[in-house]
């Protein structure tokens, strides 16, 4: 649900300048939809490629379509011909259009069968998976992929196929299903749902949002490196499990989405697009431009029709298959831009508009935000952008991209900035406010502390960078380590204030609630294929004689808090005080007075802040004992605000106690009393 209160993108006056470009934008939205449906459908029945291409049973037969322009010849081989190329499952061409199809009776095939395509070029030739395949399975032995044919006898029936969706403001938990469990291997969906799943609910987060579902040949890319896109991945489980999974959080109340990737695509030739029919253009830039570099993967050409039919098609599969909610679109950044935003710190507007645009790219994310509000109106759509693109967020009527939201990928950089090289008595609170509460005012954004992208290998966990290897010896409960305590402290301070001014979404990575240490690193040659820092250590948080259950406990508490309040999305954050020198921060929002001391040292008793009149309940408490802090601050105490003339104005104000590294929310209860 869009804010109300947004603006319009013609609102912000730094635009004006580049107004001509915006309507260039606008109308090539226009003019790649009029390309694409040629007035003769709409965009949702356009998006149906995989209803058409890929393996399908149909009135009794079988039925097999492939594009494929450059290929000369194209046969089936699997387990129904022994692996060998046969006249039997030659696919024929079609009328000119890149379309090669067969048509089989129902006994050719059997569930379960592995298969490929042995493709022939110009000069060439090469077994491929078809690039629609809707299952692919990983050999133990050889590892090497095939597709597999996908026909239960008993099709999973949805126990909630229509869900209640509608999150206004989505407090999201960022998770992977692989790495979700203790044990040091590839966790399942069906796992997730039994062992994890309870927690999210348990934890009050409304949405979870799942990584690396479409198939990739290597674990250890977390999925960003697709090859099979229409394939849940394999390696979790089946497509029944996977919707188990879904069905169950669905019956919690969570809304469901995933990360979609159609930034890139593997390199991979034997188990992904690339080379498809011989050729490096078929789904991609031909020459440079179809290689990103720094990822070490392939760019899709987002101006050729058959590439966005290809994903558009699969940006609505997922929600017609598979029941998901929504999307967090991956690498929008690297979409947008020819350079990819790579040494570029948009620092001015100019940078958008400097002729360094994709405008394919563009229109083609403004048309599939549009597709997928078209099938599903309350679906979530979240941008992974770090550029800040003006228009992201802005309906498409507006010339913008039409995203839900924008991940406010600015606030982690901000408090690892912090934590990582300014000390503390050096912390700038207007900086850090303002890179809290700074958005674009035609955009809905996500704020988060940290994602899975700051703890991948060679960085660390938000924890970690606080108390780093004193987590090894000083997280039992009769130990104390002043380090232990300050990181502590600011754990819980860092994420109650990046929640509490969260403009319209939240966002936790798995495990990181409860403080998880260490990194992300997924099983490789140079870790000799450990799971070690691939899971979850559960373990750690329910331990009671550890202090990491203080950390969980906490932000149960402080999501259960604002999410009762319903404060994010639907109450802007009113401004109170900030005393850089003092290291006081403090805002009201709709009731609840937040106030933070990030002072390394000082507690300040009888502090003043201005408050809306009347009586205040003291509700959370980071120094708060069951949140393994000092209990300094009486608990359930009842604050009066007063009447002080500045000489100026008449001011409502509170005073606190409030000691060093500590955050306090006070509730309103009660208008003050007018009677005098």
């Amino acid at each position: 649900m869009r804010d109300p209160n947004l603006k319009k993108l013609a609102d912000d006056p730094w635009l004006e300048p580049y107004s001509e470009q915006l309507k260039q934008r606008k109308t090539h939205i226009g003019y790649m939809e009029e390309r694409l449906i040629g007035g003769s459908m709409t965009l949702d029945e356009f998006a149906n490629a995989h209803e058409y291409f890929g393996l399908h049973f149909r009135n009794g037969n079988w039925v097999f379509r492939e594009w494929a322009p450059n290929a000369t010849a194209i046969y089936l081989v699997g387990d129904f011909s022994n692996w060998q190329q046969s006249d039997r499952f030659a696919l024929n061409y079609g009328d000119g259009d890149g379309v090669w199809e067969i048509e089989l009776p129902a006994d050719a095939l059997r569930h379960g069968d592995l298969y490929k395509l042995k493709v022939y070029w110009p000069g060439g030739e090469g077994e491929r998976i078809p690039a629609y395949a809707r299952r692919t399975v990983q050999d133990p032995k050889t590892h090497f992929f095939s597709a597999q044919v996908w026909k239960p006898e008993t099709p999973y029936v949805w126990k909630y196929p229509n869900p209640k969706r509608c999150i206004e403001a989505p407090l999201v938990y960022e998770s992977h299903i692989g790495m979700a469990q203790e044990e040091p291997k590839i966790g399942s969906y069906l796992e997730y749902k039994e062992k994890v799943l309870p927690r999210i609910v348990d934890m009050g987060y409304n949405t979870v949002q799942f990584m690396g579902i479409m198939e990739h040949p290597y674990y250890g890319s977390f999925g960003y490196h697709v090859s099979n896109f229409f394939a849940a991945s394999s390696r979790f489980g089946t497509p029944e499990e996977l919707k188990e999974l879904i069905d169950a959080c669905h019956e919690a109340g969570l809304a469901v989405i995933m990360d979609l990737v159609h930034s890139h695509a593997v390199k991979n030739e034997a188990e992904g697009l690339s080379c498809f029919d011989g050729t490096r253009y078929q789904y991609f830039h031909d020459g440079a431009r179809g290689n990103h570099d720094a990822w070490d993967s392939r760019c899709f050409d987002y101006g050729k029709p058959q590439v966005l039919h290809f994903l558009l098609s699969n940006a609505r599969f997922w929600l017609d298959e598979y029941n998901f909610d929504g999307y967090r679109f991956d690498g929008v950044t690297s979409m947008l831009y020819y350079h990819h935003g790579l040494g570029t710190n948009f620092a001015d507007y100019k940078d958008y508009f400097d002729g360094n645009v994709d405008h394919d790219a563009y229109a083609y994310l403004a048309l599939s935000n549009k597709l997928i509000h078209s099938v599903r109106p309350d679906a979530i759509t979240i941008a992974e952008d770090v550029s800040g693109m003006p228009g992201l967020g802005a309906p498409q009527k507006e010339g913008g991209c039409g995203f839900d939201y924008r991940l406010a990928m600015g606030a982690p950089d901000c408090w690892f900035k912090l934590v990582n090289d300014i000390p503390d008595e050096q912390w700038n609170m207007y900086w850090l406010y303002h890179e809290l509460t700074s958005h674009r005012n035609d955009e809905q954004v996500i704020n988060y502390v940290e994602s899975h992208d700051q703890a991948l290998v060679g960085g660390k966990t938000m924890i970690f960078e606080l108390i780093d290897k004193e987590m090894y010896f000083n997280m039992h409960l009769e130990s104390q380590n002043l380090q232990v305590d300050r990181g502590i402290a600011l754990h819980k301070m860092a994420r109650l204030v990046t929640m509490a001014t969260a403009a319209h979404g939240y966002l936790n990575f798995m495990g990181n609630e409860f403080g998880h240490p260490e990194w992300i690193d997924f099983p490789r040659e140079g870790n000799h294929w450990s799971y070690h820092y691939a899971r979850r250590q559960w373990s750690l948080r329910d331990d009671p004689g550890l202090k990491y259950h203080f950390l969980a406990d906490f932000d149960r508490a402080m999501v259960s808090l604002v999410h009762n309040k319903n404060i994010i999305g639907r109450v802007p954050v009113t401004f109170r005080m900030i005393h850089d020198g003092d290291k006081m921060m403090a805002f009201e929002r709709d009731g609840l007075l937040f106030v933070f001391n990030f002072n390394p040292t000082q507690s300040f008793a009888d502090y003043s802040i201005d408050v809306s009149p009347g009586r205040y309940r003291l509700a959370l408490n980071t120094d708060a004992p069951e949140f393994g802090g000092h209990d300094l601050v009486e608990a359930d105490q009842i604050y009066h605000s007063f009447e002080f003339n500045d000489g100026e104005k008449i001011r409502n104000q509170i005073m606190v106690y409030i000691p060093a590294r500590t955050a306090l929310v006070l509730e309103h209860i009660q208008e003050a009393d007018t009677e005098k």
